[in-house]
């Protein structure tokens, strides 16, 4: 008990002993700076730290050399352009209608900034693309890519300035926030398994501010999710016509859907509704019907590669000598038959012949050959 007391009150030699008053007026220890107990935080999962590290080794890398510019063609996975993910128009809008064949089916849900648009999809195209070009090169890949956005400008034929820097960014965060759930198993097809992914896991936009305060974009650092990503590895992806990015938003679409079923063959047909449903486009069937005429109007190939021919399936089957259709035939049972500009004269006379392959429900993946 002693040697407590004598821990309580310290006297110095030759002091004399202290007051209750100055004693009382003492500061003690201030509880606001008495460390706090903290609770225990949750550890990081591996994958979650995987990720980081992946990405944040990226970022470290960035003053070494970017992926881009792309040096190869201007790639894209077939699965994302067999199906339509994409909006049409500019204005914005926070989901897409529901695609359902009875065998594929996608949902498209935004955020307030929208779902993704199709000119936002020239950015995973350039992702794409530069993973395709490393790949061709025997570089090892990954989820994250670096590129300039001047580069990426240069490429897709916009022009940098201080609208387009806001409209990379808006669309980073459309391509991150957005959610797509859907039964198409990355890599080979249809499966009976549902998904659901963003376009983006995460990214990072570097800019600089100019004299006038406008943002000057720099290196942006995407990490890809890995349903994209399984896509691009998997070795379903098919080269682009640079006049692509010419092309208006539907022009862009049928253009894919071309690409993605001439393959090799010499062309093939898909009725008018499918087509609409595949090219996304939610306007009436009727007035669909008169934009692909305005397009067939203005020019022989209107899909750079492509052309395409609004046919009448009871007057094409007609053969020489038959009676004339005299019924009119139904909007809905109008077929478009699509052909390539190299080999037009066969793929005329196999549809004369009623030779070209119908596309149906669900089909996606005919057999094709195509350079990388």
């Amino acid at each position: 008990m002693a040697r407590a007391a004598e821990s309580k009150t310290m006297v110095v030699a030759g002091a004399k002993p202290r007051s209750k008053s100055q004693m009382a007026a003492i500061p003690g220890p201030d509880p606001a700076e008495r460390p706090k107990r903290r609770s225990a935080a949750k550890p990081p999962t591996l994958e979650n730290l995987g990720q980081l590290d992946l990405f944040e080794e990226a970022v470290t890398k960035l003053g070494e050399r970017p992926d881009s510019p792309l040096i190869g063609s201007v790639k894209n996975a077939r699965t994302m352009m067999v199906w339509s993910f994409f909006s049409l128009g500019r204005e914005r809008v926070t989901e897409l209608p529901v695609y359902n064949d009875g065998k594929v089916w996608i949902e498209v849900t935004g955020t307030k900034h929208g779902v993704p648009t199709m000119l936002d999809k020239e950015v995973l195209i350039y992702i794409v693309s530069l993973i395709q070009d490393k790949m061709n090169r025997g570089e090892v890949t990954s989820r994250v890519v670096t590129f300039r956005a001047n580069d990426f400008f240069m490429r897709t034929g916009r022009k940098p300035a201080g609208t387009a820097y806001d409209w990379l960014e808006e669309a980073l965060i459309r391509l991150k926030g957005t959610l797509i759930r859907t039964n198409i198993q990355s890599g080979d097809g249809v499966s009976g398994t549902d998904e659901g992914f963003s376009w983006i896991d995460r990214y990072r936009f570097r800019y600089t501010k100019s004299d006038t305060g406008e943002k000057v974009g720099d290196t942006v650092v995407v990490m890809l999710s890995d349903w994209v990503y399984g896509l691009v590895t998997g070795g379903n992806v098919l080269t682009y016509n640079p006049s692509y990015f010419d092309l208006k938003p539907l022009e862009r679409r049928l253009y894919e859907v071309a690409r993605a079923h001439c393959g090799s063959q010499s062309g093939f047909r898909m009725n008018i509704e499918k087509l609409r449903l595949r090219a996304g486009s939610d306007a009436p069937l009727k007035e669909f019907k008169r934009m692909l005429t305005n397009m067939v109007t203005s020019r022989k190939f209107a899909l750079i590669d492509y052309g395409f021919i609004i046919r009448d399936p009871r007057q094409a089957r007609q053969r020489l000598g038959e009676d004339t259709v005299k019924r009119r035939t139904p909007l809905k049972a109008y077929e478009v038959f699509f052909y390539p500009r190299d080999g037009v004269m066969a793929a005329m006379t196999q549809d004369v012949n009623d030779g070209a392959p119908l596309i149906e429900d669900g089909d996606a993946f005919l057999t094709m050959s195509d350079e990388l």
